[in-house]
């Protein structure tokens, strides 16, 4: 077995064996009473706004869909609509097995649906995640001012539960060994694009076509088109969110900052493993647990947030499955080397 297998390996192993050991400790922090809370609350939750939820969350994928079209074209490609949509789909779900390869993935569909080359349509990808990341940048910056103390409350509690004992022995420092990898890793690749000039000008096409896909954002001819399309992908995002707290009594009356802090929440579990699994309900139950321990209580407060915690990530990765698995099947796979892709400047 090779290095580089063994590498991808554990990428795709490691992220879902702390999703998996996250919810196990996700039920075994509960106690009894507070797994009876918790069921109750799945069992009385008011499912139609869930419902509503999932339709703003179709909303931002359609809108995430239509918005690709106008960093595409600066760079020469007419794609269509439902391509992109499934394109899109088949990346969020293998981002559910392998961390980070949804991006490539989607590049790829959209190379055997429409031809577009796929170090293009990467780069517009990686300039639309620079956006997004951007966005959600703003919104945790109002979210965290307007809520300063919640959010420092709630960060003594998650660092007083993950904390580890300082006085116990430090163990084997990883982190060098990371440092020690990482930097051999620049040394080849230097070597290599020093003396072998077929690496050297593969390395500048991919670079370059990188750059192209890029800085297309700053080429589109419809500028305003692609920030409204932005706006409505992030307030549906907010809204998909949102409603859910509706769908329990106990729920629907948190404030503003609560729902925000836990929006924050969940973003940032999604980051940590694959699809969010274990860390969003976690940290989403924490942060309204947080907020209902005022009303409630705590035993009460930690199996409601937890519940509506699981019940928003449950349904929204429900509908992402399920959705991939339909565009996956849906793509078309009509386009072979042979073909001319549909680009623009060709006429």
């Amino acid at each position: 077995m090779t290095k580089v297998t063994v590498f991808k390996i554990l990428k795709t192993v490691l992220p879902l064996m702390l999703g998996v050991y996250l919810i196990w400790f996700f039920f075994s922090s509960m106690s009894d009473e507070d797994k009876q809370h918790f069921y109750s609350a799945f069992r009385d939750a008011n499912y139609t706004w869930i419902v509503f939820s999932l339709i703003f969350g179709l909303l931002a994928l359609l809108s995430r869909a239509q918005r690709w079209k106008y960093v595409l074209e600066p760079i020469g490609y007419k794609t269509k609509f439902w391509n992109r949509y499934h394109a899109i789909m088949i990346g969020y779900l293998v981002n559910y097995t392998i961390p980070r390869a949804g991006e490539p993935a989607r590049s790829a569909m959209l190379y055997r649906s429409d031809g577009v080359p796929f170090m293009k349509s990467f780069g517009t990808i990686i300039s639309e995640r620079a956006i997004d990341v951007l966005v959600l940048g703003v919104i945790a910056f109002i979210t965290i001012y307007l809520g300063y103390d919640a959010f420092v409350a709630i960060k003594a509690q998650l660092e007083t539960i993950t904390a580890v004992n300082e006085t116990s022995a430090e163990g084997f420092q990883w982190k060098y060994v990371i440092y020690g990898a990482l930097g051999l890793i620049v040394v080849i690749l230097g070597a290599l694009f020093v003396f072998k000039s077929s690496f050297r000008e593969k390395l500048m096409g991919f670079i370059k076509d990188i750059i192209a896909g890029v800085f297309s954002i700053f080429k589109s001819k419809q500028p305003l088109a692609y920030i409204f399309y932005t706006l409505v992908i992030w307030l549906s995002y907010i809204a998909m969110f949102l409603l859910p707290f509706y769908a329990l009594e106990q729920t629907s009356e948190v404030p503003m900052s609560c729902i925000f802090l836990g929006f924050i929440a969940g973003s940032l579990g999604i980051a940590f493993t694959n699809g969010g699994i274990g860390a969003y309900p976690l940290l989403v139950g924490f942060v309204i647990a947080f907020y209902l321990k005022e009303d409630y209580p705590s035993s009460d407060a930690e199996g409601i947030g937890k519940a509506l915690g699981m019940l928003i990530w449950t349904s929204q990765t429900l509908m992402m499955i399920v959705l991939g698995l339909i565009s996956l099947v849906l793509l078309p796979k009509n386009y072979s080397k042979n073909d001319k892709p549909t680009s623009i400047h060709s006429g």
